[in-house]
């Protein structure tokens, strides 16, 4: 997998291991970083412009790096003295994947359960817009997000569901133990999925729009919830 800026590099150089190899244009003097590569012995090439432009699309810096493939965590690794645990219900958005992977980094969040089908998963989007919080926080997959909801309430947790017709956020008392499920961005919760939550909460909308991006969503909750 290729990810690329200089920002990535610097919160992957951490585990060089994970580092392939080192794609740099001809124009990069980040002597720093050129300095690091060497020293670390990690394997890197210069090519021209034209070459590298056709490695990979976007800001990339001038430095793209091929990655290991993203080693997903299986649901009984996952450790049960998490307070909280995020849900995501077959989001689509790698922005929005990757924007919730640094809000769950920021607020110590340690542990997001995603599907295997029909949903976005760890890719060079993620991320670059998790800019390095991947490194900090724990994605597993699972099969059936049904099971794996009735597997953390039968571990103790209280499964709280964001949708907009539920009971306003700030007047639920939360459990010690907890996992918030955020729906997709089209469909919100899956009828199985609601189904299988504890307790629907909601934002209030006080203007024309009648919904939020599913990354703002999670961020007010997981910022407003108090337990």
């Amino acid at each position: 997998m290729r990810v690329f800026g200089k920002n990535v590099f610097n919160e992957l150089k951490s585990n060089t291991k994970q580092i392939k190899k080192v794609y740099l244009s001809q124009s990069f003097k980040d002597k720093e970083i050129i300095d690091f590569i060497k020293h670390n012995n990690i394997p890197y090439v210069t090519v021209d412009k034209r070459k590298f432009d056709s490695l990979a699309t976007g800001n990339t810096q001038g430095i793209i790096l091929e990655v290991s493939e993203y080693e997903y965590k299986d649901i009984k690794e996952l450790d049960l003295t998490l307070k909280k645990v995020v849900v995501l219900d077959h989001l689509e958005d790698p922005h929005n994947f990757g924007a919730i992977i640094r809000t769950c980094e920021a607020s110590g969040v340690k542990a997001i359960i995603i599907p295997r089908d029909r949903s976005v998963n760890v890719n060079p989007t993620v991320m670059k817009t998790s800019t390095g919080a991947l490194e900090y926080v724990d994605i597993y997959q699972v099969s059936n997000l049904k099971n794996a909801l009735e597997y953390l309430k039968k571990s103790g947790y209280f499964v709280y569901g964001a949708e907009a017709d539920g009971k306003l956020y700030d007047s639920v008392d939360y459990s010690e133990r907890m996992a918030l499920v955020i729906g997709s961005e089209g469909n919100g919760l899956s009828r199985i999925v609601r189904d299988a939550c504890d307790e629907i909460i909601s934002i209030p909308m006080y203007g024309h729009v009648n919904s939020l991006n599913a990354s703002v969503s999670f961020g007010v909750l997981i910022y407003g919830i108090k337990n």
